[in-house]
């Protein structure tokens, strides 16, 4: 549009002042910033106004202008600029002349005429209008320059509008292309939204049409002749896999046409194909049973049979890797790597298979083993009668133990699942316990019970406690923290949790139940058995009564084959009722002796054998069982238990009528007599109640009772009564017979003088205040 030198800067003419000439005063010109810095001309020398006689006047021009340095856009006015320039220097110059000489002729005249002064005057105002207008010139022509740019500007803002206006036309000419071609896009759009309809709807015609032509191939490839031989192949999974679909989906859209006649032939195919595969699978079972049965029954070497009944065997069922591959996808199909049912369309029809496929594994296996397990049968009745049954159970639990664990690694490598415990009867477990057999395994574990239950029944008590306590031991307690715990050992730690709680706990109870009714319940008290004894080596239960020490044993025994999880169990609490009874018979026995100081003392005779029995008790809840205690260890947290805080506010509670023993336990009442002295009656055993609470209950009462009747001869010794011992006789004789049936225990002794002191002094106290009264 312009051309490219007007772009271009303007050279600089300024006027350099000569450094050499002194401006004393005067007026001097700014250097012009249309000047180009790199000009070779040098500016001319502005000679210095000679000085006036005359005072300065006062300027009236206007400031010097400072401007910014232009931008170099003006060299067309290049030629013009610097002849202006030239013209004002030297015009400037004439007239500093002659005002030179005006100066110089006005010293030298001393008196002028009114013409002259007149027309001084007039050049001196000729000389201001110059002056001002040599001043002016410079901002005259930047005055110029500003016009020019200005007209300038206003042509490229003209050109600039122009522009827009070009723009805008175009603007509104692409607004009609797009309002013209919208329709169009519409129109675009809607048939390619038609397209993909029609191609969905294609592709679901097609895919529907897939499962109704599938029916006639499938048919004709599971009814051809060789059909069976297709489950060796792994084609056949896909079979399975196809018909599962289409069966879905006949299930799921049942408004389609023929759905329900396609689903009743696809399910129909299907069972044949799991039937055929069924046969093929037992069919190749049967062949290498035949092989390996004969082998194993020829040889005796047990290594020998273990490597055919294992090794060998799992080898020749899996060379037929196609076959084995369908028979596990089929059971993978309902059950899961644990063996817990897979809830799905065709459930049952694959389960019935599976159940099928493992009774026939599991009779195979039988039929196989036969003869390992009829061996190991025969040598565990013979170690049985030859060493000890606990011996022979020890040996044959082991070898059952790795027998199981030999048939769970082989049916996982088999059939690709683990069945583990579950009570759901859709479970692999359930379908497997379902086919019992001589033969143990995982799911199987009755064999073991069974040949176990044929030697513990005859055996002892104790051989019975100590299997399971050994039992217990090593495969029951785990510890999970090591790094040495197996798959083995997490075998043999369920196999024994199942043999425990189903077989061999059910069993011990049982044993125990009828040792319990024949050493305690049915058990004959001689009136030998009915004296306390001295202690003997200090043992506390060493002068206790037969039934008691037996009560002691057997809650011995029971803690050593239980685990402390069943230490509430029916069986020890037996133990104690049946012992509170028979204790209660010995001491209505006792009772029955009129005599005014028995010997026994029946209360004694109570206390003693309670206490060595609440012991025991108390000694198998916190884990410390044993046979003959030295001590009554816990006597100190039986008499807590037993004591109320306040034994004189509660014995003269009693005696007084006020207060019964159901202060001691709810479920004991006593009746005072008329003569204010309460005789607390004998609680019976009710069976639903704790035995706990029952032997709490006997204890307070025989306490109570024995505390009575030796606090009354305490009082009566004391006050001298007619007919009553001494105090000293009296004394003595108790400590006789505390020390006879508590010797080497003092802890016991004392409490119970302790007991018998509070008694008296509540029934003196009671007496005092009835005198008063």
């Amino acid at each position: 549009m312009y051309d490219d030198s007007w772009y271009n800067f303007v050279p600089d003419h300024t006027h350099k002042r000569n450094a050499s000439i002194a401006q004393a005063s005067g007026h001097r010109r700014r250097e012009s910033l249309l000047q180009q810095p790199n000009g070779s001309k040098q500016p001319d020398v502005v000679e210095q106004l000679a000085e006036l006689y005359e005072e300065p006047e006062t300027t009236i021009d206007p400031p010097e202008p400072t401007l910014n340095r232009r931008a170099k856009s003006y060299s067309d006015f290049y030629h013009v600029v610097r002849a202006q320039l030239s013209k004002d220097a030297a015009a400037a110059k004439k007239r500093r002349r002659k005002a030179r000489e005006r100066n110089l002729d006005a010293l030298m005249v001393e008196e002028l005429d009114k013409a002259n002064t007149h027309q001084g005057l007039r050049q001196l105002e000729s000389l201001d209008s110059e002056l001002i207008e040599s001043s002016h010139q410079e901002y005259l022509l930047y005055q110029d320059q500003l016009e020019m740019t200005e007209r300038h500007l206003d042509t490229l803002i003209s050109d600039a509008n122009g522009a827009l206006d070009l723009l805008t036309s175009l603007a509104d000419s692409f607004r009609a292309v797009e309002s013209q071609t919208s329709s169009f896009q519409a129109q675009c759009d809607d048939l390619l939204s038609e397209e993909r309809r029609l191609q969905k709807l294609a592709d679901e015609v097609g895919t529907d049409l897939h499962y109704y032509a599938y029916l006639d191939g499938v048919t004709r490839r599971l009814n051809a002749p060789g059909a069976s031989r297709l489950v060796n192949h792994e084609n056949f999974g896909e079979i399975l896999t196809n018909l599962d679909a289409c069966i879905a989906f006949m299930a799921k859209h049942p408004e389609y046409r023929d759905a329900e006649s396609y689903l009743a032939r696809y399910q129909s195919l299907l069972t044949k194909a799991l039937h055929l595969l069924e046969v093929g699978f037992t069919g190749h079972l049967d062949r290498i049973s035949s092989d390996i049965s004969k082998q194993i029954a020829a040889t005796q070497s047990e290594s020998a049979r273990h490597a055919l009944a294992y090794g060998r065997f799992e080898e020749m069922v899996l060379e037929a890797d196609g076959l084995v591959a369908n028979a596990q996808r089929v059971i993978r199909s309902c059950y899961d790597q644990l063996g817990n049912p897979i809830p799905g369309q065709n459930f049952d029809y694959y389960s019935n298979t599976a159940l099928s496929i493992f009774s026939s594994y599991s009779d195979v296996r039988d039929r196989d083993l036969r003869p390992m397990t009829q061996h190991d049968l025969e040598m565990f009745r013979k170690d049985a009668k030859e060493i000890n049954a606990e011996t022979a159970c020890r040996n044959f639990i082991k070898q059952c133990y790795e027998r199981s664990y030999d048939e769970a690694s082989l049916f996982a490598k088999v059939f690709s699942i683990e069945p583990q415990y579950n009570v759901d009867p859709q479970s692999a477990y359930a379908a497997l316990k379902a086919h019992p057999k001589a033969l143990v395994n995982a799911a199987n574990i009755a064999p073991i019970a069974t040949t176990l239950q044929s030697v513990l029944q005859t055996s002892e008590l104790q051989t019975v406690c100590n299997l399971l306590g050994w039992i217990a031991n090593e495969y029951l307690l785990l510890e999970y923290d090591e790094e040495e715990t197996t798959r083995y050992s997490i075998h043999c730690h369920d196999l024994t949790a199942r043999l425990l709680i189903e077989h061999l706990w059910p069993l011990t109870d049982a044993a125990f139940e009828a040792e319990i009714t024949k050493s305690i319940s049915k058990a004959p008290i001689s009136p030998e058995s009915l004296k306390i004894a001295s202690v003997v080596n200090g043992v506390a239960s060493s002068n206790a009564h037969p039934i008691t020490k037996r009560a002691l044993e057997l809650l011995a025994m029971y803690d050593q084959a239980m685990p402390k999880e069943r230490s509430s169990s029916p069986v020890v609490f037996r133990i104690v009722q049946e012992t509170i009874l028979a204790m209660q018979r010995a001491e209505s026995r006792l009772k029955s002796n009129k005599a005014a100081n028995p010997e026994p003392d029946p209360d004694l005779f109570m206390i003693k054998n309670l206490l060595i029995l609440k012991n025991g008790l108390v000694s198998l809840e916190i884990g410390d069982v044993r046979s003959h205690p030295a001590a009554m260890q816990h006597f100190g947290q039986i008499w807590d238990a037993l004591s109320p805080q306040n034994w004189l506010g509660l014995f003269r509670g009693i005696l007084g009528g006020s207060l019964s023993l159901g202060l001691w336990s709810s479920a004991v009442s006593a009746s005072p007599a008329a003569s204010g002295k309460a005789t607390p009656a004998r609680t019976q055993v009710q069976p639903e109640q704790d035995a706990n609470e029952k032997l709490d209950e006997l204890l307070r009462q025989s306490i109570y009772a024995f505390t009575q009747r030796w606090g009354t001869l305490i009082n009566a010794a004391r006050s001298g009564k007619r007919g009553a011992k001494s105090l000293v006789t009296t004394e003595k004789e108790l400590d006789e017979k505390l020390l006879t049936a508590f010797g080497g225990q003092p802890e016991v002794v004392a409490k119970l003088k302790e007991a018998i002191q509070i008694n008296a002094q509540a029934q003196k106290e009671l007496k005092a205040e009835k005198s008063v009264t």
